[in-house]
C-alpha cells in the first residue's frame, strides 16, 4: 500500500500548543531571574513570592490566602512565613474582620525588599516594552482572555484585577477607546491600563466578577 509522504508541517504542534510552550518557557527565564535575586537576599523562592504577595496589603492576609495563591500546604506556607517573621520582614496581627484571626503583614523592612526584588523581572520588562504599543495592548487583552479562560476552571488564584473589582464598570461607553470606566477615579478605563495587581482593589460581588470576566472570555 502505498503511504502519503509527510509535508513539511505535518509534524508541527497546534498554535496553541505552541502559544503555551512559549509561555512556559518565558515564566521559566523570569522564576530564574526571580531565583537570582532571592539567593542574593538569603531567601528561597517561595519566600521571596510571599514578600511580593504581600506587597502593598496594608489590611493583612491570611496564612491560607497565601497557600492557595503559592499552590502549596498551608503547612508549607506556615514555613516560609516563620523563617520570614524571624528576618523581621513579616509580622503578625489580627485579622480586621476576624478578632480571632491572624493577618499577615510586611514589616517597614520588607516593603523595601519587596521594592528591591521588584527590579529582579527588570529584563523581561524592557523585553516587552520594545514592543510597538498596539502590540503590547494586543498582547494584554490576549492574556486576559486567557485568564478569563483558566476562571471558568476554577485553576486561577485570585487576583487584585480590574474586572474583579467593585469600582470596575464595564462596557460603560461602547465602541469608545475607553470602553470601561473605574468609579474610583472617575475615569474612562482604556484596556491598556486594566491593571492585574491594584493596590486600591476591593472585590466585587461574585456574580457582577464573572459578568465582567465574560467580557474577555
Amino acid at each position: 500500500m502505498d503511504i502519503s509522504p509527510e509535508t513539511p508541517w505535518d509534524t508541527t504542534p497546534d498554535l496553541s500548543a505552541r502559544i503555551v510552550t512559549a509561555i512556559a518557557r518565558l515564566a521559566s527565564v523570569m522564576r530564574a531571574g526571580m531565583w537570582a535575586a532571592s539567593t542574593a537576599e538569603q531567601l528561597n523562592p517561595a519566600q521571596a513570592e510571599i514578600v511580593q504577595l504581600l506587597h502593598r496589603r496594608a489590611r493583612g492576609m491570611r496564612l491560607s490566602w497565601l497557600a492557595q495563591q503559592l499552590s502549596i500546604s498551608t503547612a508549607s506556607a506556615s514555613d516560609s512565613v516563620a523563617a520570614l517573621v524571624s528576618k523581621g520582614y513579616v509580622r503578625k496581627t489580627r485579622a480586621a474582620d476576624d478578632g480571632r484571626a491572624t493577618a499577615l503583614l510586611l514589616t517597614p523592612e520588607g516593603e523595601q525588599l519587596a521594592g528591591r526584588l521588584e527590579g529582579a523581572l527588570d529584563f523581561a520588562d524592557d523585553a516587552v516594552s520594545a514592543l510597538p504599543h498596539a502590540l503590547q495592548v494586543a498582547l494584554l487583552t490576549g492574556l486576559f482572555k486567557t485568564i478569563a479562560e483558566l476562571q471558568k476552571t476554577e485553576r486561577f488564584p485570585e487576583l487584585r484585577v480590574c474586572l474583579s473589582c467593585r469600582h470596575f464598570e464595564p462596557n460603560k461607553f461602547p465602541g469608545a477607546d475607553a470602553p470601561h470606566h473605574c468609579a474610583l477615579v472617575g475615569a474612562p478605563l482604556p484596556i491598556a491600563f486594566l491593571r492585574i495587581d491594584c493596590a486600591e482593589h476591593e472585590p466585587a460581588d461574585p456574580t457582577a466578577a464573572q459578568r465582567n470576566w465574560q467580557i474577555f472570555a
